[in-house]
């Protein structure tokens, strides 16, 4: 049976390294980041907008690969170099009318605990620091950058389909 809490998610607030990727950030001859993104998290991200999910991508750190990744998805609210994850989040809820509750963040490490306890629902994914784990509401049985996305996605969708 899905989670109620779930089903009143209107905002999937994603973290980046160690959630979108594996946490392993490559640099090329020119210093230029690379990051691999899994093709099940993408769909998942796509399945979720189509449902009405609205995606936050929140990054400490700045990537034109997180751009482009994002652009390709169709996912509207970024926001890389983040300092403040929580200010960030009540910037872009206050531009469309959201709560704190309607949000669930998917993180994997201690300089994500503010957010944690900010949002309705917080996350932790199956490789994050002991912290996060067990600061977590849910934990999802897959690693960062392996399809967590997609897993945490799927319940989304779950326990939208529930409440019909």
């Amino acid at each position: 049976m899905a989670d109620p809490a779930l089903g009143r998610i209107r905002w999937l607030v994603l973290d980046v390294d160690g959630v979108m990727t594996d946490g392993r950030v490559y640099f090329d001859s020119h210093g230029e980041a690379l990051k691999a993104f899994h093709v099940r998290d993408g769909l998942g991200v796509k399945l979720a907008l189509r449902a009405g999910i609205e995606i936050l991508v929140l990054s400490g750190r700045r990537s034109e690969a997180v751009s482009v990744r994002c652009r390709e998805l169709g996912v509207r609210f970024i926001e890389q170099g983040c300092e403040d994850k929580v200010a960030a989040l009540d910037r872009w809820l206050a531009q469309v009318g959201g709560t704190r509750e309607e949000a669930l963040c998917v993180v994997d490490d201690s300089s994500d605990l503010p957010l944690m306890n900010a949002v309705g629902v917080a996350v932790a994914v199956a490789d994050a620091h002991r912290e996060v784990i067990e600061a977590a509401d849910r934990v999802t049985t897959l690693a960062g950058g392996r399809g967590a996305v997609r897993e945490v996605c799927d319940w989304l969708l779950a326990a939208r389909e529930a409440a019909r």
